[in-house]
């Protein structure tokens, strides 16, 4: 039997790293939008409040082990949660496989974290908090500057094109449609990814919104799921490109520069 690599193991416990993250994760979706407090008081169950073991708060394990329901008073618990603590998990890991056990690793995984939130939060509620958002401004700019290699001139301009594209088409969505187009959060978060990849990524990760979200949104009308005056959040779209810009601008950069001289 062949040898294991041994940074297979290093990956594992990157990704068991990233579902624990996942789990404050899940008290930071459920709290920002109510304007609660993420670390006090600890842990409760939704329906009956009572303060959740640490035996029952394992990563997806705990789900499992109580079957989707609280031990107190068997309310059901909601499969998401689970599924953000293995998706920050697989994204943390990911991340480490696609650049290194390294400092950017860091950077990268706070950011992957911070969509990850961003995410949940405009599909619930709407909003994106700026608690998030205003302060991963000047994080993307700081990691720019020491551990990304973009650098801080790319980081600003990034935060300058991103904030500035789509506060731009904001401001011309009333002329066209006769109603608002990007909401101020929106604007923010590209913001955010601007100041952590840099200008270029920016507009892949608009394309790459802009054109699953237009699929989507068709999609759902289409099947009568969706109402043609109906709100779509765009936010998680824009974290997907983000995601896709993060881990592959430089290929679709190169592929699309030698389509064009092809």
């Amino acid at each position: 039997m062949p040898a294991v690599p041994p940074d297979i193991f290093l990956y594992v416990a990157v990704g068991i790293f990233g579902a624990t993250i996942g789990s404050f994760l899940n008290v930071c979706i459920y709290r920002l939008p109510r304007h609660e407090s993420v670390v006090w008081p600890s842990s409760r169950c939704p329906a009956c409040e009572k303060k959740i073991a640490p035996y029952d708060n394992v990563p997806i394990l705990s789900f499992l082990w109580l079957r989707g329901r609280c031990r107190a008073c068997r309310a059901p618990i909601s499969f998401r949660y689970p599924l953000v603590e293995a998706a920050n998990g697989f994204g943390y890991a990911g991340i480490a496989w696609r650049f290194g056990l390294d400092w950017p690793l860091l950077a990268y995984a706070a950011f992957f974290s911070a969509l990850l939130v961003v995410t949940f939060i405009d599909l619930d509620h709407q909003i994106i908090p700026d608690r998030i958002t205003l302060p991963g401004i000047p994080l993307g700019i700081l990691c720019a500057a020491t551990v990304l290699p973009i650098g801080i001139i790319d980081s600003v301009l990034g935060l300058l094109l991103g904030g500035g594209l789509l506060w731009f088409m904001a401001w011309l969505s009333p002329y066209l449609f006769g109603k608002e187009g990007m909401g101020g959060g929106d604007i923010k978060l590209l913001a955010m990814v601007g100041a952590f990849l840099g200008w270029e990524p920016v507009l892949l990760t608009v394309l790459v919104g802009a054109s699953v979200g237009a699929v989507t949104g068709l999609s759902l009308i289409a099947l009568k799921r969706l109402r043609r005056d109906q709100y779509l959040p765009f936010g998680p779209f824009l974290a997907l490109g983000a995601v896709v810009a993060m881990c592959f601008f430089h290929e679709i950069k190169t592929w699309y520069v030698s389509f064009l001289v092809s």
